[in-house]
């Protein structure tokens, strides 16, 4: 069963990336020398009285006085500061996000509608998780969750749109290590990154057994919902907000929203596919995030979209403390000398994520999205970096409790395996991380350059009032 992670973009990221409007017109940028129109006859008309206007055009795309107030608002709710002036800030980006967006049209850049599917569905998550509910959600937009997402669609296409199109733009740029010592050479001693402390860690877990009469407990739970609802006493959707314990989705009543097989876990998949009634129940499924049963809601091409109730059974205390002792004991015995903590894993461990790497877990760098061994302390699972915290390099930790990225209980032992204290950064211990400091420079040049050079072969109006502005990018007025 897919687990889903929260959007880490606030909505006001998401206004500015995205830079649409449900207003403007959908015409196609045209691309002209012209030098910037104004007419000089045209009526001063006292701002406050007007109620909406085009204040700039981009080719044939108009930013409209809505648009800037939309997306003020927003972030003033969210805490942004604005660069400069927003009255000046926020035209400028909506008119940037109209030039990728013309350019993305050019080159024939496309998005599929189940990456657009997917992408609002983490946004409404997102969203549902600050109000507290669907139904609050609902009330604050005054509008269905289909009407919310039929809003919702075309800017988030834009904005995949944009990140496609400047992926392209920046695709070719590289860096060398002779450009990473030129860089640095002369940088003043405050402006070197300064890297926090990494860790490499070695985990052994284990699940406490569950039993049988537990695992009963919770199927018979499961059956009475189903009973309920084929008894017409509820529905599932009900059901699911008030006992589902996929709190993600338990939100939403059960529902997890259009998914492929891949997404999903094979044994929820095998069912949730197989589905072809939506007034019918599943079978109780075991996977293992736990039991659930599954009500189909739709099926679009390779994708379903499916209710389900969650239930996880409970571990008893009795069984975690003979786990910790099992893992006490052999914890004792690697410090003995009897086998290795990485020989103990392969045998022993019942992580799959770890159990075959000699227990070395991995994680995700969130700035290049490579896969490493090393972790900044924020980056592990609280449980794990509570215990790292008081370890000193090739110690082995007593056992604890801990809560699995699935949400299962499970006890542990960790090892330290290697500890890098923060310190600002050197070419020869973190050529990665000051290249990648470069990259991002030459990145934002590369983009910068681009989108003046779109500046110059583009069409644009602005209504006087905005000519007096300290733009970010040189070449609006003409």
């Amino acid at each position: 069963m897919k687990t889903r992670n929260k959007i880490l973009v606030g909505f006001i990221a998401f206004l500015l990336v995205a830079g649409t409007s449900a207003n403007a017109h959908k015409a196609t940028p045209k691309t002209e020398k012209d030098t910037t129109r104004v007419s000089k006859d045209d009526p001063k008309i006292p701002e406050t009285s007007v109620v909406d206007e085009v204040i700039w055009v981009i080719g044939d795309e108009p930013i409209l006085k809505s648009d800037v107030e939309v997306m003020r608002l927003q972030g003033e709710g969210e805490g942004f500061k604005w660069n400069g002036d927003p009255d000046c800030a926020i035209p400028e980006q909506l008119a940037v996000q109209k030039l990728y967006l013309h350019q993305a049209a050019i080159d024939s850049i496309t998005v599929s509608e189940s990456q657009i599917a997917q992408g609002i569905d983490d946004q409404i998550n997102y969203l549902i998780s600050g109000i507290g509910s669907r139904e609050k959600l609902e009330e604050y937009y005054k509008k269905s969750l289909t009407q919310i997402r039929q809003d919702m669609h075309d800017d988030y296409k834009n904005r995949m749109l944009i990140q496609e199109m400047k992926k392209k733009i920046v695709e070719n740029i590289t860096v060398s290590p002779a450009d990473v010592r030129n860089y640095f050479k002369d940088l003043p001693s405050d402006s070197i990154p300064f890297v926090p402390t990494e860790v490499e860690v070695e985990i052994l877990m284990n699940h406490p057994r569950i039993s049988q009469e537990e695992i009963n407990r919770v199927k018979d739970e499961l059956r009475e919902y189903t009973n309920r609802v084929n008894k017409g006493e509820t529905t599932f959707a009900t059901i699911a907000r008030l006992y589902s314990e996929d709190t993600n989705s338990a939100r939403q009543g059960g529902e997890l929203g259009y998914t492929g097989r891949g997404m999903l876990d094979p044994a929820f998949a095998a069912v949730a596919f197989n589905l072809t009634d939506p007034k019918k129940i599943s079978k109780i499924v075991e996977t293992e995030f736990g039991y659930h049963i599954i009500q189909l809601v739709d099926k679009r091409g390779d994708k379903v979209n499916v209710r389900h109730i969650l239930r996880k059974p409970r571990v008893g205390s009795e069984a975690i403390e003979k786990t910790k002792l099992r893992l006490d004991s052999i914890a004792n015995d690697i410090r003995s000398g009897k086998f290795t903590f990485e020989d103990a894993t392969a045998y022993i461990s019942d992580d799959k994520e770890t159990k075959n790497n000699h227990g070395l877990m991995a994680n995700t760098d969130r700035e290049t999205g490579t896969r490493t061994s090393k972790f900044k302390m924020k980056d592990l699972p609280t449980d794990i970096a509570r215990i790292v915290e008081t370890l000193k390099v090739g110690e082995i930790s007593a056992p604890f409790q801990m809560i699995t990225d699935k949400g299962k209980t499970a006890c542990a032992i960790v090892k330290l395996k290697s500890r890098i204290d923060g310190h600002k950064a050197t070419i020869t211990e973190d050529f990665q991380v000051m290249k990648n400091v470069v990259l991002i420079k030459e990145r934002e040049k590369c983009l910068h350059d681009w989108v003046v050079n779109k500046i110059k072969h583009t069409y644009v109006w602005m209504n006087d009032r905005y000519k007096s502005c300290q733009f970010e990018y040189e070449g609006w007025i003409k």
